[in-house]
């Protein structure tokens, strides 16, 4: 079995190393990608498996329709460093929406309670952040996700209207920032580990302020080093390969 390629060694393409038509994407290689809101992260997949005429491609940790930003594929050989790049820490700039939450604690689904968030000043939220996501916490993930129980994706069992329990899980918030605080509405810059769920801390800061919240828009900023900035756009990749 061929080992996997190290991260160092994989050759990473990006807007400012654009890929080309005459590389051999099945030795290995990954893309750098803005993924469009609106979009699931597989038909971004399938862009590119058309673009290099090769099925071998996976991302390295999904983004939910509703969300946009950073995607890493890796194509070939590369897909072996799939669990590399899901280790490194994410950036998200997400808005959470007080006073209201949702099935799948994001805009993707209707309201279904309201709550009043009128008594909610900043030094609270403040004191919330700090004290409730900071360093290592214990989350529940949502019925809404990818997750399976009894080898059925979670989300598929919540659109029944099934919920089952989830079993906290230990995430790693490295650091919040407060970007903007417009109540009912507040604006972070969120710093974590893998298997975080920023829909989770929306929901979980409503009920910590005696409210509700739920995850009204969400940007993946960076995966590591790689930055949405650097990020090829999915004209970019038609661009390269597909227009003559």
């Amino acid at each position: 079995m061929a080992r996997a390629i190290p991260l160092e060694e994989l050759k990473v393409f990006t807007r400012s190393n654009p890929p080309g038509k005459d590389f051999d994407y099945a030795s290995g290689a990954a893309f750098v990608v803005h993924k469009p809101k609106g979009w699931t992260s597989f038909k971004v997949v399938a862009v590119l498996r058309k673009c290099l005429n090769l099925k071998k491609i996976g991302h390295a940790g999904t983004l939910d329709p509703m969300a946009e930003g950073v995607l890493i594929l890796c194509c070939g050989r590369g897909t072996r460093t799939i669990s590399q790049f899901q280790e490194l820490e994410k950036v998200y700039t997400g808005e959470v929406t007080l006073g209201a939450t949702t099935p799948s604690r994001d805009a993707e689904t209707a309201i279904e309670a309201e709550a009043p968030w009128e008594h909610i000043t900043r030094v609270n939220l403040d004191r919330t952040l700090e004290k409730h996501f900071s360093g290592e916490i214990m989350q529940v993930p949502p019925m809404y996700s990818a997750l399976k129980h009894q080898g059925k994706p979670l989300y598929k069992l919540a659109r029944k209207g099934q919920v089952v329990e989830r079993k906290p899980r230990q995430v790693s918030i490295y650091k919040v920032e407060v970007l903007n605080f417009t109540p009912p509405t507040v604006e972070l810059r969120i710093t974590c580990s893998k298997g975080t769920y920023i829909r989770s801390i929306a929901y979980d800061l409503g009920r910590y302020l005696n409210s509700l919240g739920y995850l009204s828009r969400l940007e993946r900023d960076a995966i590591g080093p790689y930055t949405d900035e650097e990020a090829l756009t999915i004209e970019d990749l038609n661009h390269i390969f597909l227009d003559s």
